[in-house]
């Protein structure tokens, strides 16, 4: 089979995650905001170039894993403690001018954030809305009308809101979807489940932490920082933990990209500091969602579950031929394990060490907010013979898995469910 190259359509947009290239220093410098790590706000850029499929081939069915849109910072503690600090400063007459600033910046982003913690912003909803008009301009033929689809989303409500946000769209542009909505405790088990052995691994005794906690100290170096956003140096010596408070600040500016305030506290921090609080980000949350060398693989296993739920949903789609997709939403912390089971590119990589981790392996080009894993079905119109195929997209890119093609990015479907049952213990 050859593959030719042809524009799906002229205003698909381009996700600039670059899955397969080496993550550098510069890069990060030049996009400061991926230094946000999973808190990077789902980016969409130019045109794309898709794969044409294979002569006689159209797609009839997607499989799709979602993480939930951008969203506010978990706990309303995050946005308040700094806040706190701040304002106990400036009753003290301690704080800069630039510390002023930052106070009043953090006040700005807090109106907005106040009693939305851990909520969808409006942002998150417009990603996925984005993503499902994508999907139904690059493969329209899947979308038919009176098709059916399943959505199901863990029950946390963020995750229930994109899903909304999802099918809502997909509705509007083709009313006739047969859309089932659901938001249940009884797919928890596959969408977001983990081994004891896996909570063991990334527990508070996990055998990483110390390597970490090292890492982190040497990384976290507030002293610049701080000294800018302070008068009084008695006083911080006195009242400030300087590391906490960085980290602090760190977080809030991090999710600032997620909101739709035009505050920014980017520029508090130098594009070292950034990118060194980053790296300590990456590595504590690859060691607890992705294949660190010492896991024996025991937190990316915890989603063979889920792939045998793909493959299932997919057997069934195959023999009944009226639907159209299976949507799943959940997490962060659930696609990223998911792309290290299935071998997705480089993220099941298995590094130990925190130091070079970052030119390995990479959480925003895996799990950015609304992240997600698109596996396209093609068939033959013309005939009932002839291999089903597939391709993988994740955020919207074409991708390699292990299995051998000679026609990437499109695989035997026989080959890819062979592979993946065998792994997921079918």
């Amino acid at each position: 089979m050859k593959a030719r190259r042809s524009s799906v359509v002229s205003a698909c947009l381009l996700l600039a995650l670059g899955a397969i290239a080496q993550t550098t220093k510069e890069e990060m410098f030049e996009t400061i905001e991926k230094t946000a790590g999973v808190y990077y706000a789902y980016p969409v850029e130019e045109a794309v170039e898709y794969t044409q499929a294979p002569d006689g081939y159209e797609p009839f069915y997607i499989s799709h894993f979602g993480r939930h849109g951008s969203r506010y910072l978990i706990l309303e503690t995050d946005y308040t403690n700094p806040i706190r600090e701040m304002e106990r400063a400036e009753k003290a007459g301690a704080l800069s001018e630039l510390g002023k600033d930052a106070l009043s910046r953090l006040r700005a982003i807090y109106d907005e954030a106040e009693g939305r913690a851990e909520d969808l912003s409006p942002l998150g909803a417009r990603q996925h809305r984005g993503i499902a008009e994508r999907m139904t301009a690059a493969f329209p033929e899947v979308f038919g009308d009176g098709k059916k689809i399943s959505a199901r989303s863990s029950i946390i409500l963020r995750c229930a809101m994109s899903m909304a946000a999802f099918c809502d769209r997909l509705k509007e542009l083709n009313p006739t979807l047969k859309i089932t909505y659901e938001s249940s405790k009884k797919y928890m088990p596959y969408l977001t489940g983990r081994s004891a052995e896996a909570n063991a691994f990334t527990g508070a005794n996990g055998v990483w932490r110390n390597s970490y906690n090292t890492f982190r100290d040497a990384h976290t170096n507030p002293d610049r920082f701080v000294s800018a956003l302070f008068a009084d140096s008695a006083y911080v010596k006195q009242y400030v933990d300087p590391k906490a408070l960085m980290w602090q600040f760190y977080w809030v500016a991090s999710d600032v990209q997620n909101m739709e305030t035009e505050a920014t506290l980017y520029d508090l921090f130098t594009k070292q500091e950034l990118f060194d609080l980053w790296q300590c980000f990456n590595y504590q949350f690859y060691c607890t969602n992705a294949n660190h060398a010492d896991s024996n693989g025991a937190v990316k296993d915890s989603y063979k579950p889920l792939l045998r739920n793909i493959i299932e949903s997919a057997d069934e789609a195959i023999a009944k031929g009226d639907i159209a997709a299976t949507l799943r939403f959940a997490h962060d912390s659930n696609i990223t394990p998911l792309a290290a089971l299935m071998g997705i590119e480089n993220y099941g990589v298995a590094v130990k060490s925190p130091e070079t981790l970052y030119t390995h392996w990479t959480d925003f080009k895996v799990s950015p907010m609304a992240a997600n894993l698109q596996i396209v079905f093609y068939k033959k119109q013309a005939k009932t013979d002839g291999d089903i195929l597939v391709k993988f997209l994740l955020n919207e890119q074409e991708v390699h898995v292990p299995v051998e093609t000679d026609s990437f990015p499109y695989y035997k479907w026989d080959d890819v469910r062979a592979y993946y049952g065998q792994l997921a213990g079918m």
